[in-house]
């Protein structure tokens, strides 16, 4: 077991940019043999998929919510996945999960199964203002 930490969250205004952060600690085989996804839940709103990345990071998914506006990406050397959001809107004020998956590593499309994600970060808020 290993512990996921984001960070990166914070206030910002819309059209703005925040770059999240998602790093393992404690991990006896590293965050880059899993895939990794981030989530957000809205107050009041289900829990949400946003993005995947395969554990090789040749794989990436999107919600279409956000797509064209976000980017994820992993640097392994680094043991590190990011979550770049452009031109935010405040519809994206959520508070976001990272989360990894062993089982899924090589693929981004179970990541919305309800029992992906063997790890699961405390979560860090972002808030867009309009």
């Amino acid at each position: 077991q290993f512990e996921l930490v984001e960070s990166g969250g914070g206030l910002v205004q819309a059209g703005g940019s925040l770059r999240l952060s998602c790093a393992a600690s404690g991990s006896t085989l590293g965050l880059d043999y899993y895939a990794v996804g981030w989530f957000r839940q809205a107050p009041g709103k289900e829990r949400e998929g946003v993005s995947c990345i395969s554990s090789s990071g040749a794989a990436t998914d999107y919600a279409d919510s956000v797509k064209g506006r976000f980017t994820i990406f992993r640097d392994n050397a680094k043991k590190t996945v990011y979550l770049e959001m452009n031109s935010l809107k405040p519809e994206d004020t959520a508070v976001y999960y990272c989360a990894a998956d062993l089982t899924y590593r090589s693929d981004t499309y179970n990541y919305r199964n309800p029992a992906w994600g063997t790890n699961w970060g405390q979560g860090t808020q972002v808030t867009v203002s309009s």
